[in-house]
């Protein structure tokens, strides 16, 4: 599958004035980045090293994740993460098209990864709930919306040695990465 031409575009968070890439991937306008709004509690810069932030984005727990996206903008739900990959081809084709290519910031091998859509998923590691962070350069995890119980949450993740987006299960007290989608 060929993807049509993307529409990509940016918008200023009036919160802390900072731009956004972003990228519209059929019918949803996501955002082209993690978002990296410092809030109160509840993130994390990757290792506690705050210049991890201008590349990666803040790390969130799940009770952040749920407010922390900017107006007009929410966190997607497990059924949006859906519709992006089935747009772009189900999971194990979306994958490299959503990986950025290289081995810039991802470990080696990286193979197939080509960013065709634009999103530029990048290696930004996470949070377990020990409070160890884990996996930065070879693996992305992304909150959804959609819990599943008291305890769990619905995510999306990329690991630099799979060919396949995993969807999964995990606690709220993780610290993973957020990905905004705009409001319709």
């Amino acid at each position: 599958m060929s993807l049509e031409a993307q529409v990509t575009g940016s918008f200023k968070d009036t919160r802390d004035d900072k731009v956004y890439k972003t990228i519209k991937i059929g019918t949803q306008t996501w955002m082209a980045e993690n978002l990296a709004y410092k809030e109160n509690c509840g993130c994390w810069a990757y290792g506690n090293a705050p210049d991890n932030v201008a590349i990666y984005g803040y790390l969130y727990n799940w009770e952040t994740a749920k407010h922390v996206c900017p107006a007009g903008w929410h966190l997607p739900t497990d059924a949006e993460w859906t519709q992006l990959t089935t747009y772009l081809g189900g999971e194990s084709v979306a994958v490299n098209k959503l990986k950025e290519a290289g081995t810039t910031r991802w470990k080696s091998p990286n193979t197939g990864a080509t960013n065709e859509s634009g999103f530029t998923a990048i290696p930004a590691g996470d949070l377990d709930v020990y409070g160890q962070f884990w996996s930065i350069g070879e693996e992305t995890f992304w909150w959804s919306s959609s819990e599943d119980s008291a305890t769990y949450v619905w995510y999306r993740a990329i690991y630099s040695n799979d060919s396949l987006i995993g969807r999964d299960l995990d606690y709220k007290n993780n610290g993973f990465s957020v990905r905004c989608v705009r409001d319709l």
